[in-house]
């Protein structure tokens, strides 16, 4: 005889996802199939059909989400832009001005060293000057953002906004340049020098007046 008190309860029937949660969760495994691709095979290879295969859907599914492939690649594009807002965004704002310097160079570092942040440089590099205009205001939504978080991080710095944005500037483009350096000579993230350089300077430039 079966002790009831000891027989299995039975399990709770499992929650059904919306349509919004099914269809968020496919263009987020799309996305991460476009990454993927380009960061194992290259710009070149990440094929209409390449991208389907990794995504597990067909080249239909992908044109009802994202249009031609241009959609997609735009939308890596401003995946990444909301990737960097998210990955700064529990940065105390009322730590020490030291502290929230390194955090934000070392949450900013984690972005561009990232396949994420690599693969939307490739396919800027790829593509044609018209096409790289045509992009989703990149690299206007880049500079729009890391405004943003600045703002956000960095309240009581008093520079001035010509300032500020070319010290923005600056900050990206040695994120960006350390980042191409480490895929020419496979170095990964060993670029704690040039890191703590940039935090010098950011710490210097914020900390006046």
């Amino acid at each position: 005889m079966v002790n009831a008190s000891r027989a299995p309860l039975p399990k709770p029937p499992r929650a059904r996802r919306t349509q919004a949660e099914r269809t968020a969760a496919t263009r987020e495994r799309i996305l991460a199939a476009v990454v993927a691709s380009i960061a194992e095979v290259g710009f070149q290879r990440t094929t209409a059909s390449e991208i389907a295969r990794r995504a597990g859907v067909t080249w239909g599914a992908v044109q009802h989400h994202f249009g031609a492939k241009e959609g997609i690649l735009d939308a890596v594009l401003e995946d990444s832009v909301e990737r960097l807002a998210e990955r700064t965004a529990e940065i105390p704002v009322d730590a020490p001005l030291p502290e929230r310097v390194a955090l934000f160079v070392e949450r900013a570092w984690q972005h561009f060293a990232s396949p994420h942040y690599r693969s939307m440089l490739e396919i800027l590099l790829h593509l044609g000057p018209a096409e790289r205009a045509g992009a989703p205001g990149w690299p206007s939504a880049m500079e729009l953002a890391l405004d943003r978080i600045w703002q956000r991080i960095f309240p009581d710095a008093r520079l001035a906004q010509r300032r500020a944005l070319v010290l923005q500037r600056y900050t990206a483009s040695v994120l960006s340049g350390l980042s191409s350096l480490a895929i020419l000579d496979g170095r990964g993230q060993a670029r704690a020098a040039e890191l703590h350089l940039l935090e010098e300077t950011l710490l210097r430039e914020l900390g006046q007046g």
